[in-house]
């Protein structure tokens, strides 16, 4: 043997030699971490976390990977007005629904032996790292998505080896439990895609505004470049970086023979363009009561029985506590459900309605300290056919943050004189009176003037009407008593009433707490439908996350005026439009009925009237309570009701109301439930003529 071979075989022997010393100091360096492992108390710390990660596991189901989604809003015509979402923004898709273009590019760029491994894959964390080394960024996601799966469910992102040991520990049993196909779906659904969207479908809809199963191949692929770093892969701040990863992605889908050179080639090529549409319109009026009828729809649902009638403030206090507290978790379901909630909101009408209001009031233009219009006005528009609200609107035009006050439903103002067919004379009308009923016009001791300053003596309950006098509706009030005038409010729910208001003052308008133009428009279309009430609501329908209708509304219809009263009363208040209060209002595309109220001071205008079609009522004033010189019910109201009105019925054919029969006498032998006597209206002053002293008013 020569020397030069001795020399190399030397060499080979230290070779071997020093690889077995290194063996053996890792025996013992594996030796002496476990004995540090289990003398150090780390044993029984890793032991609880395996047994805490089977007990989560052991205890999810289905719905566990779903257990915050967004809702989806609709109105008449099934278009999406709004998405409701609690702290995530999350449209949760079924695995059939996810495109399978979807799941290869993540598979892909994520786990690429995500079909074959239990849930971890060591070699691919080494890759991992070997490629950040290479190429000087990541390309290749160190944990499985099972991993990721386990850590955006259970665990935070803390970076201890305790929460990796539970990740795993998690992710083993997770692929125990799960097909790989569910534990894709579930992944797909909850995993990061920035900007606030979580899940595929919520990251197509915000960044392409579409669904994700109309994405191309080069979209698709754009989207799963995000998960990985929501920062570094943001398409708005670092387009770049999106635009990278998804080649990369692309380059892998083809690779992994998922795509045809052309696809790849084509997608590679395509140019990425973010949605640059304009955001949603927002009907701020629609979303919130929108809101607040469907969170009561799931309150209804739940068996929560609703009152507006205490026996004292203590039950009051009682009730409104359990209201809350219910109120409250059903609006958490209602924004993290994934519920379909579908409206009877026509956003055409809507749109009608709003610009009305916005036209008239536009030389308006003074703003409080938080940019917000100091006139306001609120409408709301119900289809006498149905009862549904059709268009609703909280107050006028503007950009704000955020969403405003909706005075159609939250605020509570007095109504003057447009509450008097609702608990004085549609009453009487059925205890006897008919519209050629002689009435008493003359000075009130201690009572209400007339806006004229004018008594007329005796006066046909008819003229009463149509020219608001206020002393007839006080003495009449005061004749069948408050309590029996407030009962018919009771009757249709009223939310604000208050044993204060059983006065007489209520003839005019006069309470303690007011009334809002939801419940006007309510009661206005109770006359037209023949003195039955039904409760005023947008929600037609909700369904649950999976399709399910979980609350369909059944119209109830509770007889609250006797029918031919009912009748009468509209025949009287079409004469308010073509020769009282509101001369000159009238539409001329069908018949009309309305009535006009004005509180003291010229500080509230209401309008309310209707059609067979449709019921509008509309208010206008002050935020804070202040003289608007020249508002009556017939000024701005009345223009904002006549504009609305006018054009709404110009495609509908002409329709009379039904005529009363008879008299108010034969009416009562005719039909209708009769309201029970002893029940009560009162507070406030006001009225289109004038009314009691200001101070009347609480």
């Amino acid at each position: 043997m020569s020397h030069k071979e001795k020399k190399k075989r030397k060499k080979k022997y230290r070779g071997f030699w020093l690889f077995v010393k290194l063996q053996i100091v890792l025996v013992l360096l594996v030796i002496g971490g476990l004995a540090y492992y289990y003398f150090g108390g780390y044993a029984s710390q890793v032991s609880a976390m395996h047994e805490e990660a089977v007990r989560f596991v052991k205890e999810s189901t289905k719905d566990t990977f779903r257990a915050e989604q967004t809702s989806q809003v609709y109105d008449v015509n099934g278009t999406r007005i709004m998405s409701l979402r609690g702290t995530k923004d999350v449209s949760y898709l079924t695995s059939d629904e996810i495109p399978e273009e979807v799941k290869e590019a993540m598979v892909s760029i994520e786990d690429k032996k995500f079909y074959s491994h239990g849930g971890i894959d060591f070699k691919a964390i080494i890759r991992a790292v070997w490629a950040m080394v290479r190429n000087g960024e990541v390309t290749q996601g160190g944990s499985t998505i099972t991993q990721q799966l386990a850590r955006t469910i259970f665990l935070n992102n803390d970076r201890t080896w305790q929460r990796k040991m539970e990740e795993i520990f998690i992710a083993t049993e997770l692929e125990k439990k799960y097909t790989k196909d569910e534990i894709l779906e579930f992944y797909l659904n909850n995993i990061y895609f920035g900007n606030g969207y979580y899940g595929i479908q919520a990251a197509s809809r915000g960044y392409f505004d579409t669904d994700v199963s109309f994405l191309s191949l080069s979209q698709m692929a754009y989207l799963c470049a995000i998960p990985n770093n929501p920062t570094m892969y943001n398409p708005y701040k670092n387009p770049d970086n999106t635009l990278g990863r998804r080649d990369r992605i692309l380059k892998n889908m083809y690779e992994d023979g998922k795509i045809s050179r052309r696809e790849y080639k084509d997608a590679r090529q395509e140019t990425i363009v973010l949605s640059t549409a304009e955001p949603t319109k927002r009907y701020d009026a629609v979303e919130t009561y929108a809101c607040y009828c469907a969170t009561r729809a799931l309150m209804e649902q739940q068996g929560f029985e609703f009152r507006t009638d205490f026996s004292s403030e203590e039950d009051r206090k009682t009730y409104e506590d359990a209201y809350q507290e219910q109120y409250k978790t059903c609006e958490q379901s209602l924004y993290t459900g994934g519920y379909r909630i579908y409206t009877s909101i026509d956003l055409n009408m809507e749109e009608q309605l709003q610009n009305a209001v916005d036209e008239k009031l536009q030389d308006f233009t003074d703003v409080n300290e938080e940019g917000i219009y100091t006139l306001q006005s609120a409408a709301v528009c119900i289809d006498n056919e149905t009862g549904f609200v059709k268009a609703i609107v909280g107050g006028r035009s503007q950009e704000y943050d955020g969403h405003m006050l909706n005075r159609a439903y939250q605020s509570y103002r007095q109504p003057g004189s447009a509450i008097k067919p609702l608990i004085v004379y549609t009453p009487a009308l059925e205890r006897g009176y008919t519209p050629d009923t002689v009435v008493e016009d003359a000075p009130i001791e201690d009572g209400p003037e007339n806006a004229s300053g004018r008594y007329l003596g005796s006066v046909t309950l008819r003229y009463a009407v149509e020219n608001s006098i206020n002393t007839v509706a006080w003495n009449l009030l005061e004749e069948m008593t408050p309590v029996t005038g407030i009962s018919y409010l009771k009757e249709m729910n009223f939310a604000k009433l208050s044993p204060e208001d059983e006065r007489p003052a209520a003839s005019l308008g006069g309470f303690t707490n007011g009334v809002s133009p939801v419940e006007m428009a309510a009661a206005y279309a109770t006359i037209e439908n023949d003195g039955k009430y039904r409760e005023p609501t947008c929600i037609v329908e909700i369904q649950d996350a999976d399709g399910n209708a979980i609350y369909q509304k059944i119209v109830d219809e509770k007889q609250v005026y006797k029918t031919n009263a009912a009748r009468w009363m509209t025949n009287i208040l079409e004469g308010v439009l073509t020769q009282g209060t509101a001369k000159g209002l009238a539409l001329s595309e069908t018949a009309s009925a309305a009535k006009t109220g004005t509180t003291n001071s010229n500080k509230d205008g209401w309008f309310v009237g209707y059609t067979k079609y449709y019921t509008t009522s509309v208010w206008v004033g002050y935020d804070i309570p202040a003289e608007l010189p020249g508002l009556t019910g017939a000024s701005y109201p009345g223009e904002i009701w006549y504009d609305y009105m006018e054009n709404l019925h110009k495609e509908l054919p002409y329709a009379d109301f039904v005529a009363p029969l008879g008299t108010g006498n034969d009416a009562d032998a005719e039909s209708g439930t009769d309201v029970t006597e002893g029940n009560t209206a009162e507070n406030d002053t006001t009225g289109d003529n004038t009314a009691p002293a200001e101070e009347e008013r609480r």
